[in-house]
């Protein structure tokens, strides 16, 4: 295997004292008495990453995520374990590392291009595309200390990604630049992958479902979880928005099968996972094409559907809010939306069984499989408790027979309504 990055076992051990002067104390013990506790920053983390690979990092801030690609960078050397780089590396790793406040853009790209290891003639040759890319104007020639979080990213990013590295690492600064210039930087990125491998810290979870194959969830310095983006970035979003780690397999409800050779019938829903109070849960979840009536898991756009489901309510919910959110391949969202969005006033909830329908024409979108998370939460939208969320309750197919489908964005219709249905 093509591997360009190996990770063995490695850890970053910082000494933490109480105060300063028992640094002095430690050093002068006869007895070799420790003064320090031991913080593992990161703590015994293996993994290795293969050409053409992008992999994404998350974790809440100081699970260990910048420490580990300072040290895949070299900036830092682990206390113990080894790291093989297998290509020349480009990290992005703060903003304005690297360069001189005093100093020009200009002459911080010869700077920058000399820390990351490529010679004056090197740089040369791609000056040109470096300040193309950045496009800062006259500001090139003026000191970095003058420019804005804005422009410093765009002068740190151009010399990055314009040398061509074969490992590129960028931790979180593509947040600081504006919209455009972010996608600037991700077709670039798109590029890199085709020959090299990418390594990105965001916490922007929808370009890291987009652009990683896969995800490691760092926390306390370690490897908490790794897998597929789909799955790992649902469970960090509900770990980050409610505290919750751990996603519980839901086989409470039951749905119309994905399965092309059970469409006509309706079957327990055995791999969706979901978090919540326990106050109240999802019983049925269908599709319903109001077209004709009938169940289905394929839909087209312009198909009026309902989106009907059941629930068992077992405290009463003061203030319920019922949303959901349709999901492409990439788990980008679609669609969201919930009571709330849409001036639907639900009344309380009392112990008992409910059925609601929402109710839509179907948005125009591309062929393929789509997923449904449908949610109840108690509370307002600014301050509110979940009481059951589903990831991924439905897979829908969609069929789009429009001519020239390639290039048509999304369209999302207005109009969603909530029924009570019986």
């Amino acid at each position: 295997m093509d591997y360009l990055i190996d990770v063995n076992q490695i850890s970053k051990v910082y000494k933490l004292y109480n105060q300063p002067f028992d640094r002095v104390k430690e050093v002068l013990s006869p007895s070799k008495k420790k003064f320090h506790q031991n913080f593992h920053a990161v703590d015994n983390v293996s993994f290795n990453v293969k050409r053409g690979e992008t992999l994404g990092i998350i974790g809440k801030n100081g699970s260990g995520k910048s420490t580990l690609l300072k040290m895949i960078a070299g900036v830092l050397t682990p206390s113990s374990g080894k790291i093989s780089v297998n290509g020349n590396v480009s990290a992005l790793l703060e903003l304005g590392a690297g360069f001189n406040g005093d100093l020009s853009g200009y002459e911080n790209i010869y700077l920058n291009g000399t820390l990351l290891g490529f010679s004056k003639e090197y740089v040369d040759k791609s000056l040109k595309n470096i300040l193309e890319f950045a496009d800062i104007g006259e500001f090139i020639h003026q000191p970095v200390k003058t420019y804005s979080s804005g422009m410093f990213v765009r002068l740190a990013f151009a010399v990055a990604i314009n040398i061509n590295p074969e490992i590129l690492i960028v931790d979180e600064a593509l947040s600081v630049g504006d919209m455009r210039f972010q996608q600037k930087c991700y077709r670039k990125i798109r590029e890199i992958k085709k020959t090299g491998t990418v390594l990105m810290v965001s916490h922007d979870t929808g370009a890291l479902a987009s652009f990683c194959d896969r995800i490691i969830w760092m926390d306390g310095g370690r490897i908490f979880k790794e897998g597929r983006p789909d799955k790992i970035l649902d469970e960090y979003q509900a770990f980050m928005s409610y505290d919750i780690k751990e996603m519980q397999s839901v086989t409470s409800y039951t749905s119309i099968s994905d399965s092309p050779k059970e469409t006509d019938s309706v079957i327990n829903q055995t791999n969706a996972q979901a978090f919540g109070n326990g106050d109240g849960y999802f019983e049925t979840l269908r599709l319903i094409n109001l077209e004709d009536g009938k169940e289905s898991v394929t839909v087209a756009g312009g198909d009026t559907v309902g989106i009907d489901f059941s629930l068992r309510i077992n405290k009463d919910v003061d203030m319920p809010i019922l949303g959901f959110t349709l999901k492409d391949a990439l788990g980008n969202s679609v669609i969201v939306t919930n009571t709330h969005f849409e001036k639907i006033l639900l009344e309380p909830l009392t112990k008992g069984l409910y059925n609601f329908r929402f109710k839509m024409d179907f948005p125009y979108l591309r062929n393929g499989k789509y997923s449904l998370d449908i949610a109840l939460a108690n509370g307002t939208y600014q301050a509110h408790e979940q009481i059951q969320w589903i990831n991924d309750a439905l897979i829908i197919v969609v069929r789009d027979s429009r001519p020239y489908q390639e290039g048509r964005g999304y369209l999302v219709p207005p109009g969603i309504t909530l029924e009570k249905t019986h």
